[in-house]
């Protein structure tokens, strides 16, 4: 079951693209991808770490296996791995692989409600 990272437990991952431009090497071939960083906690980063560097090694895909918000099964390849040790444990971060057409972006403000203008603050004589 090398071949493989299941999240088990917890909420969906959350996807972020990253705006660096290295990422895009990554990817290089025939189909049109987005690399984007998710991260994970977990008991074994290290392990985690070396089971992606094995499969690399061996010219293999390694894939993350998560449930999506609708509680669908999903796969992505991983393309990248590193592990970052802190107070609360081990964090994975995981470079993994997209379609360009089966991404969706989702925009987060925050917790400032003071982005949204109501009726009253805009001047429709500026349009």
């Amino acid at each position: 079951m090398d071949d493989k990272i299941t999240i088990i437990e917890g909420p969906s991952p959350t996807f972020e693209l990253i705006p660096d431009i290295w990422v895009h090497g990554l990817v290089e071939g025939s189909l049109q991808a987005e690399v984007v960083a998710t991260r994970l906690r977990t008991f074994n980063g290290v392990e985690l770490v070396k089971r992606c560097q094995r499969a690399w090694g061996k010219g293999q895909t390694i894939q993350l296996e998560y449930r999506t918000q609708e509680g669908l099964s999903a796969e992505v390849p991983i393309v990248a791995a590193r592990n970052l040790e802190s107070d609360e444990g081990d964090v994975l971060l995981l470079w993994v692989r997209f379609p360009d057409d089966s991404i969706e972006v989702g925009i987060d403000y925050g917790d400032d409600d003071d982005i949204f203008l109501s009726d009253e603050d805009l001047d429709l004589d500026d349009f």
